[in-house]
């Protein structure tokens, strides 16, 4: 095994953990699938430079040794029962281009990409990224800016990752199938 799955294996541990015990008293949909948690953040941190992961994992085990749970966090601040705390302008930055990228990839995948595009995922990066430690929030950015001048765009990438793990050969065949199931649920409530 490589250093960066390592440190993806190593970040996939802690983020589970917590993920799976966010709201103890009530288990979310979405939590009784762990695989597909798994899947989604593998295929983010893949895109991600080792440096990188390596600060993150860092602050992992940092909050980790003081007893926070930062998907907890994460999700209280998304409810809004706990406020954004970090006021760094990587948070902006970043958020600008994620944001640029996911409407770009809602044009060409429209039938993958409907559910995840709007101020829903502007606000769930925000909480995700307000968690960051400064020089991890300065690297990430770095790897972005270094990935938008070379023409690329990330959230596509991540999402191609994804549609190869769910067995489809490309982006482009995820989206065609969403598209039939699309169109056949709505000939189905026609009906």
């Amino acid at each position: 095994m490589d250093t960066k799955s390592a440190l993806i294996g190593e970040i996939l541990k802690i983020e589970l953990h917590w993920f799976l015990t966010v709201n103890p008293q009530l288990t979310a949909e979405c939590q009784q699938h762990p695989e597909t948690f798994r899947l989604i953040r593998q295929s983010i941190f893949e895109t991600w430079s080792e440096k990188t992961l390596r600060l993150y994992l860092e602050s992992l085990i940092d909050a980790q040794s003081k007893g926070r749970n930062l998907m907890r966090e994460k999700y209280a601040k998304i409810d809004n029962l706990i406020p954004c705390v970090n006021i760094s302008p990587m948070i902006y930055e970043i958020t600008k281009i994620e944001e640029r990228w996911q409407k770009e990839a809602l044009a060409k995948y429209p039938y993958v990409f409907k559910q995840e595009a709007g101020e829903g995922f502007v606000t769930y990066l925000r909480c995700e990224l307000d968690a960051y430690s400064q020089v991890t929030l300065e690297s990430y950015f770095n790897n972005l800016a270094m990935t938008l001048a070379g023409g690329r765009n990330l959230v596509i990438e991540r999402y191609s990752r994804i549609a190869q793990k769910m067995g489809y050969s490309s982006l482009e065949e995820w989206n065609q199938q969403a598209e039939g199931s699309t169109d056949e649920h709505q000939q189905g409530q026609r009906a």
